[in-house]
């Protein structure tokens, strides 16, 4: 569990990146948890797009992701999701709180 302050530098960090997937009308599915965990293992902080026509709040989707890849779900600033997991990958720069 983050704490607040935690969550207000991994917001911060998450400013400056790119969305690496989107989510749209189908929803959160396997192919979908596989590309964000994958995402994940690599740079431990994501961010992700939930598109208009997505049948599911930000938040739901944010709270499913997190749930289904073993993540924390930073925050949802609109349309947009932030999400952490530590790497268990050596040789990757870690995020540092």
């Amino acid at each position: 569990m983050l704490t607040s302050k935690q969550r207000s530098n991994l917001r911060s960090l998450a400013n400056g990146i790119k969305p690496v997937t989107q989510v749209g009308k189908n929803g959160v599915n396997d192919t979908l948890i596989i590309c964000i965990s994958d995402a994940l293992e690599a740079h431990e902080l994501v961010k992700i797009t939930v598109l208009e026509n997505s049948m599911l709040t930000p938040k739901e989707v944010g709270f499913e992701i997190a749930e289904k890849c073993g993540a924390e779900f930073v925050c949802a600033t609109g349309r947009k999701l932030v999400f952490y997991r530590r790497s268990k990958k050596d040789g990757i720069k870690h995020v540092e709180f």
